[in-house]
Order: C-alpha cells, then sequence, then structure tokens
C-alpha cells in the first residue's frame, strides 16, 4: 500500500489502468482499494481469493487485500472445477472474487464466501471514507500464488510484504515513466509476472493495460491503439507476434510505439529473438529470469547485451543471447553440486539465489532457505567467466544415461540452432541398457527437408558423443502451459512408446 500511496500522492489524476481516454486514474485506484478493504473487513474474511481473468478490477482487489492485512490468493481459472475448488478450500476462510457467471464453480465450499467480479466492482464504485490504516509489517503475507504442480499438488509459494515491495524498490524508480506511457499485461493474474507488473508500473506511475485473453492479432493491435510503449509476454506469446508481424508483408506498420519489451517464463528459440530483434530494431528487449519464489525477476539480459550478442562474431559474447543475463542489485547467484559446493564457473549445477526478495517458503511446507538464507531453485544452470547466467532446466529433468548426467538445454541449444528447427525438446524415456535413451522431440519451420540423421550428427559435433539424441521425432507442437512452461511430463506421456522398458 506504501507503493500505491506514493504513486497516488505523485500523480493522481494520471490514468492507472485501462485505456487512456475512460480508465482508472491513481484517485480512482486508491478509493476501490479502499473500498475492497472495506468489503474484506465487512465480511472478516482471512484470504481474498480471485477465480478470474485480468480486469480494470485486478489491481484494487491486489492492493484492497493488502490495505485488509490479508494474503490475495490469485487461482488459476483454467483448472477444472474440481481442482479449482481444492485449492480454494486450502485457504479458507475466504472471499472468493469469480469471473462473471462462474459463481458456481465455487458455491457451497466451507468458509468461502462467493461473489461475482461485475456485481462488486460495480459496488466498489461507491466513495468510501475509509482511513489510511493499513499495516507497516514486512512481515504480513501479501500474496499466496500456488505452483503449477507439475510434479506432484501445488504447493502454496508465500510471499511477504518485504518481498515484493525489496522487489519493487531494488528495480523500479519512483514516477520514471512519463505520462504518455502505458504497459501492457498479457499474463494471467496468478502468475507472478503479472504481481510484479502491477506494482512496479503503479509505483513508475505508467499506465496499465490487460490483455486477458492472448492472441497475436488483438496483442498488435492493442499496442497500435493504445500506443503501448513497454510489455512482457513469454517465449510462445513472443513467437507468434513474429509469425503475425511477418505475416503483415513489407507493408506492415510495425510497432513504432514499442520502446521496451521482456520476456521470460521459458526457453526462448533463438531464431525467434533474433526475428524479433529484425522486425522491432528500435524496440529494448529485456530476457528476465525469476521464480515465484523469488518475487519474479532476479537476472536480466539488458537491450544493449540483446543487440551485442547478435552482432558479435565471438562466439562467447554470441552464445549470451541464450542466457538470462546477470543478476539484480541485491541478488547473488551461487551454482552448487549435489553436496552443496560451488562449482568452478563454466560447471552446470542447481541454481541457488539469495536477496531481501526472495522468499523460498511454501504455506504448508515452510521455508526452503539454507541457514545462510540461499534459496536451491531446483534449476539447473551455469555461470560464464563474466557471471551471464545460462538456464538448462529442471534439475528434475535431467536425463541419467549409463551413469552420466546429462541437460537436456545443452542438446535443445545445439539443434535450436539449426535454421530448420523451429522448437525442440530433449528427454529420457527408459531403456534396458543405459538406463534412460535420450529423445529429443522437433518441430520443424515450415516444409523444410530435414532427417534425423542431420540433427543428431549435429549434436554429436558440438557436443561429446553421449549427448547425442538416440532418437529424433518429428512433431507438429511441443506442449507448453499457458505461462509459456515447457510441459516435459505431457511430453513425456505422448513419446513413452519410444521407450525400451
Amino acid at each position: 500500500m506504501m507503493l500505491l500511496e506514493m504513486a497516488t500522492g505523485g500523480f493522481a489524476d494520471r490514468v492507472a489502468v485501462g485505456s487512456r481516454d475512460d480508465g482508472l486514474t491513481f484517485a480512482d485506484l486508491f478509493g476501490r482499494a479502499a473500498a475492497t478493504a472495506e468489503r474484506l473487513r465487512s465480511v472478516d474474511a482471512g484470504h481474498l481469493v480471485l477465480a478470474d481473468v485480468s480486469s480494470e478490477a485486478l489491481p484494487a482487489l491486489l492492493f484492497g487485500a493488502s490495505w485488509a492485512g490479508i494474503p490475495f490468493v490469485p487461482l488459476n481459472y483454467r483448472l477444472p472445477d474440481g481442482e479449482l475448488r481444492t485449492l480454494a478450500g486450502r485457504v479458507s476462510p475466504a472471499l472468493a472474487v469469480a469471473q462473471p457467471g462462474t459463481t458456481e464453480r465455487l458455491d457451497g465450499l466451507d468458509g468461502i464466501g462467493v461473489v461475482d467480479r461485475g456485481d462488486l466492482w460495480q459496488d466498489l464504485s461507491a466513495t468510501r471514507t475509509t482511513e489510511n490504516d493499513w499495516g507497516f509489517e514486512g512481515e504480513d503475507v501479501a500474496v499466496l500464488l500456488f505452483t503449477s504442480g507439475t510434479t506432484g499438488d501445488p504447493k502454496a509459494a508465500v510471499l511477504r510484504q518485504r518481498h515484493l515491495v525489496s522487489y519493487i524498490l531494488g528495480s523500479v524508480d519512483f514516477g520514471s515513466a512519463g505520462e504518455e506511457e502505458a504497459a501492457l499485461v498479457s499474463v494471467p493474474p496468478y502468475h507472478v509476472a503479472g504481481i510484479a507488473a502491477i506494482l512496479s508500473n503503479v509505483f513508475a506511475g505508467r499506465r496499465l493495460l490487460q490483455l486477458p485473453t492472448f492472441e497475436p492479432g488483438a496483442w498488435v493491435d492493442l499496442v497500435r491503439a493504445e500506443g503501448v510503449t513497454s510489455a512482457m509476454v513469454v517465449p510462445t506469446m513472443l513467437a507468434r507476434i513474429v509469425e503475425h508481424l511477418d505475416a503483415e508483408g513489407p507493408s506492415s506498420p510495425g510497432l513504432p510505439t514499442l520502446r521496451a519489451l521482456s520476456y521470460g517464463g521459458g526457453r526462448m528459440p533463438q531464431p525467434v529473438i533474433e526475428r524479433a530483434l529484425d522486425l522491432l530494431p528500435d524496440t529494448r528487449f529485456v530476457n528476465a529470469y525469476g521464480l515465484t519464489e523469488t518475487s519474479s525477476t532476479v537476472t536480466l539480459l539488458g537491450p544493449d547485451e540483446h543487440r551485442a550478442a547478435v552482432a558479435s562474431d565471438d562466439p562467447k559474447v554470441r552464445r549470451r543471447i541464450a542466457s538470462v543475463g546477470r543478476p539484480l542489485p541485491g541478488i547473488e547467484v551461487s551454482i552448487r553440486d549435489e553436496a552443496g559446493a560451488e562449482t568452478p564457473d563454466g560447471e552446470p549445477g542447481d541454481i541457488w539465489l539469495r536477496g531481501e526478495q526472495v522468499s523460498g517458503e511454501y504455506r504448508e511446507q515452510g521455508s526452503r532457505l539454507t541457514d545462510e538464507g540461499w534459496f536451491p531453485t531446483n534449476d539447473g544452470g551455469w555461470l560464464d567467466d563474466e557471471g551471464f547466467l545460462f538456464v538448462t532446466g529442471r534439475i528434475d529433468d535431467v536425463i541419467v544415461k549409463g551413469g552420466q548426467n546429462i541437460s537436456p538445454g545443452e542438446i535443445e541449444e545445439v539443434l535450436l540452432r539449426h535454421p530448420a528447427v523451429a522448437d525442440t525438446a530433449a528427454i529420457g524415456l527408459p531403456d534396458r541398457e543405459w538406463g534412460e535413451r535420450i529423445v529429443v522431440a522437433v518441430v520443424v519451420r515450415g516444409d523444410v527437408d530435414i532427417s534425423p540423421d542431420d540433427l543428431q550428427d549435429l549434436v554429436r559435433h558440438e557436443l561429446r558423443s553421449n549427448r547425442t539424441p538416440d532418437l529424433v521425432e518429428f512433431v507438429d507442437e511441443l506442449p507448453y502451459n499457458d505461462t509459456g512452461k515447457l510441459l516435459r511430463r505431457v511430453l513425456r506421456e505422448r513419446l513413452a512408446h519410444l521407450g525400451d522398458a
């Protein structure tokens, strides 16, 4: 709430959310947050649950929950009803805000009151006189975000007030945005990037626009119509935006107002980012790496580093386009082996992170921080000699062939350099002789003619022979979730017939 209070005091009449013609001002947003807090207190809600797409109500609900001193809990509204109800039940008592016309999805749960967002929003428009009585306790829980649960039941990551505020104060200059600036957010509310986008843009004084359902044509149209100056996407979104702009041909007007475009949340195919840099020569690109448990971004590959990498003839510099850059101020990165010892530069291991914004805590499992404050991410990676971080994937996804640990990411990185490869993923499947065999799924660009032998030879030439794929399977597409994360578990199920158990 301190962030919103500062923004309201600095630019109360500036539009904060929505269209520049009829959006909510910062003063309006402050008033709606006050009304939200009053409503939450009147029903003695222990949590504010959101089962809804992004809307103009989202920022007011986020700040209003903080004002009332209770956690904000956005849920994945795309889940089946049974799973959605299970997650909501885990944070009872709560007031749940549902997408218009869908309150029945959460009706009848013990301790959960349900309200239609449209009805609530109309009620919140009434003038309130709530005093500025929010708390300033850094240990208070601000947000609970459920992890995707790809390897088990979803865990509720705990982000306390001090984690989120530390991230904003360490990465955003107050009031740094001009009045003409607008940011487009197309990630869902239950993604940590969606929460971070609200906080960072409010603190900067930048108008916030939301696209509840991503579609590349609608995204491009909104950028042009609203003069969007910055945006955040996941790699799969950027790939579709690039395809859309390419399809417009030489007469495409481009995106002349877009000054900055950040991406993250998954692996970015090198041909996609290189083409995006060509299509948008005046846009500053940023690759942001972070986790739910770290309050969003912890490392950045900045605009100058993007351009320098693609322009360089030095292989060491050029490969940095595949990195996630270097740590933000206040963040430490360490690569550790299985025993927890630091590895030398260039050696892979588990990425450990430390800093004020790092939570590493789960509601039911407690803190995973070490005694020295380090958070083992379970992401594999390595650092080059100038501190650029390369993320190779989840440690759980490591392929074990003949007793050798093989990172899928290093194989994928090599294959993605081939001009015919649009996307790829490497997985391990059972093998009676070697324990696991390396299987790569490949999406071919267009109708290019390429053989499995070509791709196997490429990996054999670039990496040690034990990294060479045993099988290459051509597929139409790879499975991703809506936030751009590759679903290797789903891919293993689809390709299980290629294993030799």
